[in-house]
């Protein structure tokens, strides 16, 4: 590795990833509350709250994992 020239442009801005981030944690939150109300007719705020939060973070994982660690 060299190192970087005059043209160097990094392929992905810091608001581009923090975009993608909040995308992706926000995607996880919805899909967990929503599987909440499929399971359960009338849950309780809490257990939506709670739901909502286990699939963000599921969800951040799971994009961590698949596109690999990026510094």
């Amino acid at each position: 590795m060299g190192f970087l020239g005059e043209n160097h442009k990094c392929p992905r801005g810091p608001f581009h990833r923090l975009f993608d981030a909040l995308s992706t944690f926000a995607m996880g939150a919805v899909i967990g509350a929503v599987l909440t109300y499929v399971v359960d007719e009338r849950p309780t705020n809490a257990l939506v709250l709670a739901a909502a939060a286990l699939g963000a973070v599921l969800a951040s994982a799971v994009r961590q994992a698949v596109g690999g660690a990026r510094a």
